[in-house]
């Protein structure tokens, strides 16, 4: 009797000693990916800084339509490439990763080739301003693609550390790449810069991994994938299909320079922006290791991870409100002006999206593919009808409005999924 006492208080001391520490571990992982979007937020900032003031309004709205195509093709490499990595190889042995990271960069590349020469031919056809700088965006992507790739693979092991550096690097890379690209004058000048930058970190994280990309792996990849990265796939390309639609609906129905002024308010909220796009980078991995060590938890996890983004939004967009005109103009130039108008209404979008990013990740974590597709379609369809219709009624000012008002409905989806998806693992039919 004595012996088994002893051995349940062993229990229990072991178990109140492991939770902490696995808490600690938990908030490592995410510190080094709160680090790594950092680093990313305030390149992809510092180069929208600079070509808005290198290249005045209507040449900046040229750059965020390369801006917006380049996270589109972003998002279909995400979804048939790297996002089934994080959920299937999150917390595995190194054998195991190992393969998967080859295979899965490989698909990268192959989706960066192929779309990147459909630019290539696109931007040769339509000429004009814009053609050039889609010549240079397809010579680029696979050196774009393949940097984000690096990016998730180490999230998913665990090696936020190594994210954290190859984006550094790349951000220390951009420095004389933009100087070069300034003196050129050009938007195909900063897109080649922007993506010369990035081939630099993606050679490096192959030094880093000491993985060399598996082109022959893509085939197999995508087939042992093809339950999550198709519906990934479709999820993802409706997300920023709907945002690339949005912004050339717009410059046609207010003009090129009104996508500029959206993608300079946009910017002014760029840390939060892009933490939302990479977000799955760092949670979904986290969604999925709690799912296997405490699945009753999952919702407490995705609940504060959406009330923490919403709230920094909140506070972020506060702050822009007190920013005197003097120094608005200092940072973005001429776009400043009419940017400056939309910052309550793009801090409300954002805000509704962050509310609606923890339920996205636990869904994903749960490989709950088909639901997590339903709600992105219908968020997508929400962001364009009310975008494009808002520009329709009110213009550039219109269209911020109804993109806020849908992206805050659209989270009220994404958590009634999550509710019944939890529901059912749970309690599953029998």
């Amino acid at each position: 009797m004595t012996t088994e006492g002893e051995k349940a208080t062993t229990s229990v001391v072991r178990a109140r000693h492991a939770r902490p520490t696995a808490m600690r571990a938990v908030v490592g992982r995410l510190s080094w990916g709160l680090a790594d979007q950092a680093a990313s937020s305030l390149t992809n900032f510092a180069v929208g800084i600079y070509v808005a003031r290198s290249l005045g309004l209507v040449a900046f709205g040229v750059f965020g339509l390369a801006w917006v195509t380049y996270g589109v093709v972003l998002n279909v490499s995400r979804g048939l490439a790297t996002d089934p990595l994080v959920v299937r190889f999150s917390g595995v042995t190194d054998a195991s990763w190992r393969g998967a990271v080859a295979r899965s960069s490989g698909t990268a590349l192959c989706v960066g080739g192929a779309i990147g020469a459909l630019c290539l031919a696109v931007g040769l056809c339509v000429g004009g301003r814009v053609g050039p700088s889609f010549v240079c965006l397809g010579v680029m992507l696979p050196a774009l693609l393949l940097q984000d790739a690096w990016r998730y693979s180490f999230f998913a092991a665990g090696k936020g550390r190594k994210a954290f550096v190859n984006d550094l690097v790349w951000g220390i890379a951009l420095i004389p790449a933009m100087v070069v690209a300034a003196r050129a004058g050009s938007v195909a000048a900063f897109v080649l810069a922007w993506g010369a930058s990035a081939a630099v970190a993606a050679v490096y994280g192959c030094f880093q991994s000491g993985i060399l990309p598996r082109l022959t792996g893509a085939r197999g990849w995508l087939r042992e994938q093809r339950d999550l990265g198709y519906r990934f796939l479709v999820e993802n390309v409706s997300l920023s299909g709907a945002v690339q639609l949005r912004a050339y609906g717009l410059g046609v129905i207010v003009g090129v320079g009104a996508v500029g002024v959206i993608r300079g308010a946009e910017l002014l909220l760029g840390p939060f922006l892009a933490l939302l796009m990479g977000l799955s980078l760092v949670t979904v991995a986290e969604a999925a290791r709690v799912l296997r060590e405490a699945p009753h938890r999952l919702a407490k996890f995705c609940l504060l991870l959406s009330v923490g983004q919403a709230a920094a939004a909140l506070l972020w967009g506060g702050a822009l409100l007190l920013v005197p005109d003097r120094l608005g103009e200092l940072v973005l130039g001429d776009v400043w002006g009419a940017a400056s108008q939309l910052i309550v209404p793009v801090t409300l979008g954002v805000v509704g999206s962050g509310l609606g990013t923890g339920a996205a990740a636990g869904l994903r974590a749960l490989g709950a593919a088909r639901r997590s597709l339903r709600c992105q379609l219908f968020a997508s369809a929400c962001y364009i009808g009310a975008g494009l219709g808002g520009a329709a009624v009110g213009g550039t000012a219109g269209s911020a409005w109804g993109v806020a008002a849908a992206t805050v409905g659209s989270s009220a989806v994404w958590w009634l999924q999550l509710r019944s998806a939890l529901h059912q693992h749970h309690h599953p039919p029998q």
